[in-house]
């Protein structure tokens, strides 16, 4: 329903003209506040809803407010909200992880049981609905001059080819010089591999590695020299075949951890389904559906701490298991889009970690060749970094659009550059878009049935840091290449915010977490727990009420093959989408995308043609919409194509 000004405002816009006369008698203040009412006024007309839309704020329960971290759509139309421990240390240390699970049909709330640290894990959605959700975290960073015990990475070598060898957490190593060090978590060291026979026989050692530190605080412990240490514990043979060696173990900077663990997330029973965990631990990975419903797991910070240079992996859901993928190295949460034919897309967006002169350029990835062809264009591609970017729809076109971003790591630096590829074009090349009113990073970009696509939020320095928020919206018009303004948030959201299309049309946004809470930056920040909801102005049309309406139809159509479906207002349809739900973290969403439905009407009814091409609809539940002349689109029919 459109909004309307309550009666206290109603009787403060009638005072408006007394409070303006008294202005000049006594009153920045009251003038502000005048400018507040007629604002208030102002944003509630029909005609301002009807063209720039409306948000609102939710009324979260405190029991269940959280850190938002990610967000994904579920096929039952509820959206999971993932903390795990929030970016907060203390929560970290407590063990007190946390996911709620919000419906936003009645804005009813539910927490679910959290088996370990999904914060800054990577998700994506299964072909059966389920969300696979991999990686999270195992410690968390420690800063320069924060660090108090030495430590680093531990290289682990088991040269007996008849055993693995597992060590438990908390197992002390001794070097030369007799300074110990404890590992901080528990490690398996695979047994060593024997080849050849005879004379000829070669035995190569199982390896392992394991983050370790120092048993006291102090600069005493730092070990500075390549060594080898001893395992407590061991003895004979075991102690002869299973060592460590560390190139250095030191008080410098410690970077967070990543996990293997990795989960299924049952929509219907409502709870984490424990899979095996991956080969490599990983902190900050994205994840994405490939055609034949598996998932490539890629990049991310290891259980040292150090990115991983190109250890990929693959999900299989029917086994529930991983295997080695195709090598190759992206920087921390890189934007990895699924185009016609099965190559990745790599927008050159990202959300961070990695040297800047590494993994940064653009192009197509060939999984089967492992081959990478580069792409040109890119303006400023030293401000990739907190980049937005996404399949424009409808996907059958393969646009990809990157959208502002900054500088690396904590630079100051941020752009209003927006850029776009054809990749159907003999040579694709970016080409650069219409500014964005400001430069901005974190910006957060949704993809609606109407074939337009909603940006908001962000901010211009990193982290929002000196009060940077960009309170600002807009829509991009594909067919236009042009942005026109859309109504201003009322929250403002940077680094950990997350939005997404719901299935009634609506738009909801997620978390924020500003370094400081001021413009000085001398007070820290809070995470930013509302959760708030922008209407279209399809939603405030004068004939929303005549908006199509989806009735029955086959809820497993087949690809390649039509489906017909009773429809209100059939003779009105003009656009039919399948839309991917999304699954969003780090401003990072290879998930969400439109594919454009070719259909036919005859009297209540509209038949629509499904692609056959598992590289434009990979495995998946997917958002049934119809949109008709006026732009009013239909409240989703969820169909599943598995």
């Amino acid at each position: 329903m459109p909004y309307r000004p309550s009666k206290r405002v109603r009787k403060s816009l009638i005072g408006t003209g007394v409070v303006l006369a008294l202005a000049g008698l006594n009153a920045p203040a009251a003038i502000g506040f005048a400018r507040d009412q007629y604002h208030e006024y102002r944003i509630a007309q029909p005609a301002y809803l009807a063209r720039y839309g409306s948000w609102h704020i939710m009324d979260t329960p405190r029991s269940y407010k959280l850190n938002a971290i990610h967000a994904a759509l579920l096929h039952t139309g509820k959206v999971l909200l993932v903390a795990g421990s929030g970016n907060d240390q203390v929560q970290f240390d407590a063990g007190t992880f946390t996911t709620v699970l919000w419906d936003p049909r009645d804005n009813s709330y539910k927490k679910i049981k959290t088996p370990a640290d999904l914060f800054c894990a990577g998700h994506t959605q299964l072909g059966d609905g389920r969300l696979l959700v991999a990686g999270g975290t195992a410690r968390y960073e420690r800063l320069d001059g924060d660090v108090e015990r030495a430590g680093g990475r531990m290289l682990l070598k088991n040269e007996n080819p008849d055993k693995p060898m597992r060590l438990a957490k908390g197992t002390r190593f001794t070097s030369p010089s007799g300074l110990t060090y404890r590992s901080d978590f528990a490690v398996t060291v695979p047994a060593a591999k024997k080849t050849g026979a005879g004379a000829r026989t070669k035995v190569t050692a199982g390896e392992s590695t394991v983050f370790v530190e120092a048993e006291r605080k102090g600069r005493g412990f730092v070990n500075g020299v390549h060594s080898q240490y001893e395992i407590e514990g061991l003895r004979g043979k075991d102690a002869d075949n299973v060592y460590g060696l560390a190139q250095k173990l030191t008080m410098d900077k410690q970077d967070f951890q990543g996990i293997r663990d990795a989960y299924e997330f049952d929509p219907v029973k409502e709870e984490y389904v424990r899979v095996d965990p991956m080969d490599k631990a990983r902190w900050y990975p994205t994840l994405v559906t490939l055609p034949d419903g598996k998932v490539l797991s890629v990049s991310g910070l290891d259980d040292v701490g150090e990115i991983l240079y190109g250890d990929n992996e693959i999900y299989d859901p029917k086994t529930k298991k991983w295997s080695k993928g195709p090598t190759r190295y992206f920087p921390t949460y890189p934007s990895l889009f699924l185009t016609k034919g099965g190559k990745l897309f790599y927008s050159g967006a990202n959300a961070g970690y990695g040297p800047a002169d590494r993994g940064r350029e653009p192009g197509l990835w060939d999984l089967k060749k492992n081959t990478f062809e580069p792409v040109p264009g890119m303006t400023q591609p030293d401000q990739l970094e907190t980049a937005g970017s996404l399949l424009l729809p409808p996907a059958q076109d393969q646009k990809v659009m990157v959208l502002g971003g900054g500088g690396v790591g904590e630079s100051k630096k941020s752009t209003g550059r927006t850029t776009i590829i054809d990749l159907t074009a003999d040579e694709p090349a970016y080409a650069d878009g219409p500014e964005l009113p400001v430069p901005t990073r974190y910006l957060n970009s949704v993809i609606l049935p109407d074939d337009s696509v909603f940006t908001t939020g962000g901010s211009k320095d990193y982290r929002g840091r000196s009060a940077s928020n960009v309170l600002k919206a807009q829509f991009y018009d594909p067919g236009a290449n042009a942005f026109r303004p859309a109504a201003d948030p009322l929250v403002g959201r940077n680094y950990h915010s997350e939005a997404l299309l719901l299935p009634d049309g609506r738009v909801a946004v997620f978390g924020s977490d500003s370094l400081f809470s001021d413009k000085a930056n001398t007070r820290a920040g809070d995470f930013e727990q509302r959760i708030e909801v922008y209407e279209p102005p399809y939603l405030h049309h004068k004939d929303i009420d005549r908006r199509p309406v989806i009735g029955d139809g086959p809820e497993r159509p087949e690809l390649g093959a039509k489906a017909t479906y009773e429809v209100k207002g059939a003779e009105r349809v003009a656009k039919v989408r399948l839309m991917r739900p999304s699954s969003v973290t780090h401003v990072t969403d290879v998930e969400q995308r439109s594919v454009q439905l070719d259909f036919t009407k005859r009297g209540g009814t509209v038949t629509v043609e499904i692609p056959e091409d598992r590289s434009l609809v990979p495995p998946g539940w997917y958002m049934l919409t119809m949109t008709d002349r006026e732009g009013l689109p239909s409240v989703a029919k969820w169909v599943h194509l598995p």
